[in-house]
Parts: structure tokens; sequence; C-alpha cells
């Protein structure tokens, strides 16, 4: 298996732990650093492993239905660091009703002993933008 690959099944196993909402699945997806960093969309920056799977279980415990799919996948490998940024389209049910969210996310991966393991996670909510016609007054 290439690396590419190896980080692309790194990086499913992360979305896996996250939709399945899976404590010990995510920490296995960590490198588990005091120097790892999750930003998550409209949280102040995490530093530390300790910090991070506390958010984690923040996150599981107030949270319903989630599914991930993914699109716009691109990966940079440099030597033992890789680097994956995707659009997660994120599928959720709230009071019976299913919402669409678009998050922009940049993960980071290091090579490890026990294969690729993620050291930064990064969610940026995306706006959408709305379109006027020529005929539509925009002011």
């Amino acid at each position: 298996m290439s690396d590419k690959e190896a980080v692309e099944r790194a990086n499913s196993a992360f979305y896996e732990a996250f939709e399945a909402m899976d404590n010990d699945a995510m920490a296995e997806c960590w490198a588990q650093r005091e120097q790892d960093i999750c930003i998550h969309p409209g949280w102040e920056v995490i530093w530390g492993w300790e910090a991070i799977q506390s958010s984690w279980d923040a996150i599981f415990e107030n949270s319903g239905y989630m599914r991930f799919e993914l699109s716009d996948l691109a990966i940079e490998c440099l030597g033992d660091v890789a680097r994956l940024t995707c659009l997660e389209n994120i599928y959720s049910v709230v009071e019976e009703a299913t919402t669409h969210a678009q998050v922009a996310a940049t993960n980071l991966f290091v090579r490890t002993d026990n294969g690729w393991r993620m050291i930064l996670h990064h969610g940026s909510p995306v706006a959408h933008t709305v379109s006027f016609t020529e005929e539509e007054d925009v002011h």
C-alpha cells in the first residue's frame, strides 16, 4: 500500500470513529501528543491530547446521528508527514429534521510505528454565497 493510500485509510478511520461517536476508535486515530492540535468549527484552538480527548467526549455526549460524505479530497505526503484536505458534507438529525452542513477540513498525519496518526484536525464552516441574476436588484 502506498503512503497516500495509507493516509486515506487513516483519514477514513477518523471519520468512521466520528460517525460512530466511539471514543476508543477516535483515540486510535490520534498520535496522542501534547503538541497535537484540534480546531472544531466555532471553537478555540485545543492543544494537547488530553484536552482534545475531552472535546471529543463533549461532542459525542451532546450529538445525535451524524453521517459524513467527504468530497474534494487532496493528499500530499511529505516524508513522514501528510496533509489531507477535504470538504465534509455532514448530515445530522436535529429534532427529527435532517440537516446538511459543510465544513472545510485540514487533517495532518505523522507516520508512527503504529501507522499514520493524526496530529491536527482543523474544521471551518463553509459560508454559502447567494447568487443573483442580472435582473435582480442586489441593493
